[in-house]
């Protein structure tokens, strides 16, 4: 199991996302209106920043958040069915493109992507109603 890092501190979470700083509680908020309740865990990463936030609902890690220098990176893992919903749905090509282009694994299909302004907000928000409006299936 993967170590549990001690949240960073307000100062240096704003010192290292810069102009971005708004963006990140705006898209912890757009999460947790789509699905709460939210829980946030801070695991170590061998990033610049040096730890990463999961983003959970009831144990289920939906999103991972790295905060980078004027942007936050985003990495979201979907299931099969998740992702061919995904494709058929209206998110941006570019969204498309990285999950055509991810390769499959047994948890699904991994993508990463940046967020640099509010109108990239609604396409996370998106996504994480993908992942969880959908039950996962037994085999």
């Amino acid at each position: 199991m993967s170590a549990i890092a001690r949240p960073p501190t307000g100062a240096a979470l704003t010192a290292t996302l810069g102009a971005a700083d708004g963006l990140w509680s705006d898209l912890i908020h757009a999460v947790e209106d789509a699905v709460a309740p939210l829980d946030t865990e801070w695991r170590p990463s061998k990033t610049e920043f040096g730890r990463m936030c999961l983003l959970r609902h009831k144990k289920r890690t939906l999103l991972y958040l790295t905060p980078e220098k004027e942007q936050i990176r985003v990495a979201i893992v979907l299931g099969e069915h998740a992702c061919r919903v995904a494709m058929a749905s209206a998110l941006p090509a570019a969204i498309k493109k990285l999950l055509s282009e991810a390769r499959p694994y047994a948890e699904g299909r991994g993508i990463r992507f940046s967020v640099r302004d509010p109108g990239d907000i609604p396409t996370v928000r998106a996504l994480v109603e993908i992942k969880t409006t959908l039950k996962p299936r037994a085999c």
